[in-house]
């Protein structure tokens, strides 16, 4: 019966419904580059391997560090508290210290890996504009970085504060909240720091030499120089800044929480918006 009443139509030319065909223009658009980048990084097994063991210092470390805080290992207490050396906060986030080194070194690789290979060359023939690149890099980079030492410094809080047992805080009391997620974004700033020095140094070795230096020589320096000017200036170092932000009662001297936010956010920024000049202006 269907066939009899479509063939009237069909032999006297009737107008038919139109096939459509949707049309792939290849276009270049910021999404693509980051699916693209995305792709890149977790295809990347060391670069995997790598974000996880970050993971791993955090949580690993905090644990020992607040087991060690509450007399439970070593068998000599560091004390918490008001008579302590140390506070329940910052103890289950000590991993932090070292895993800033890590995740700035994996933020170098990512971006001076491409450099040393060539396949810097073959991401901007595909990207002619460049700078969503390096867009893509900081935001894959940084989303993933984000929301991974997110998880892992409030593993390292909680199983921190269970070890503490009664010397233990809440997530809630006043500070401790901004202070667990001021870790979290201290880390991805620094992978992010790594990932621009890289941008703009072009090599491994030089990225990695510079991070340190700004990370860890410079404040090591600092208490050396005359009192005015360690008064003056260290505040505004980039991980005195950071500290100031992930402590829940920021030391004498130091910044306040929200002020060294702006500060560090400062320094990410003018790192990036450095590269992406540099980008723009220099052959790959």
């Amino acid at each position: 019966m269907t066939s009899t009443a479509l063939e009237p139509r069909l032999l006297t030319g009737a107008p038919t419904m139109p096939v459509t065909h949707r049309r792939r223009t290849g276009r270049v658009t910021l999404a693509r580059v980051i699916l693209s980048e995305w792709i890149k990084i977790r295809s990347l097994r060391s670069t995997v391997v790598s974000l996880f063991a970050t993971f791993g210092v955090v949580v690993a470390l905090g644990l020992l560090f607040a087991a060690v805080a509450a007399g439970h290992v070593g068998g000599e207490s560091i004390g918490l508290g008001a008579g302590g050396t140390s506070d329940p906060v910052s103890a289950s986030l000590g991993g932090v210290q070292l895993a800033q080194l890590v995740i700035g070194v994996i933020g170098v690789l990512l971006v001076a890996g491409e450099y040393s290979t060539g396949m810097i060359r073959t991401t901007l023939a595909a990207v002619p504009k460049r700078l969503p690149v390096l867009w893509g890099k900081t935001i894959v980079f940084g989303g993933v970085t984000l929301a991974l030492m997110l998880v892992g410094t409030l593993a390292a809080f909680f199983g921190g504060q269970q070890i503490m047992g009664t010397h233990g805080v809440s997530l809630f009391d006043p500070g401790v909240l901004r202070a667990v997620i001021g870790a979290a974004v201290y880390l991805t700033g620094v992978g992010l720091l790594g990932l621009t020095l890289a941008a703009l140094l072009r090599g491994t070795a030089a990225a990695i030499a510079a991070l340190f230096g700004a990370m860890l020589v410079v404040p090591g320096l600092f208490p050396l120089l005359p009192s005015s000017w360690n008064d003056t200036v260290g505040p505004y170092l980039p991980s005195h800044a950071g500290e100031s932000f992930m402590a829940v009662t920021p030391s004498a001297g130091m910044l306040g929480p929200w002020a060294g936010l702006a500060v560090f956010a400062g320094y990410v920024v003018a790192a990036l918006a450095a590269a992406a000049v540099m980008l723009k202006r220099r052959d790959a």
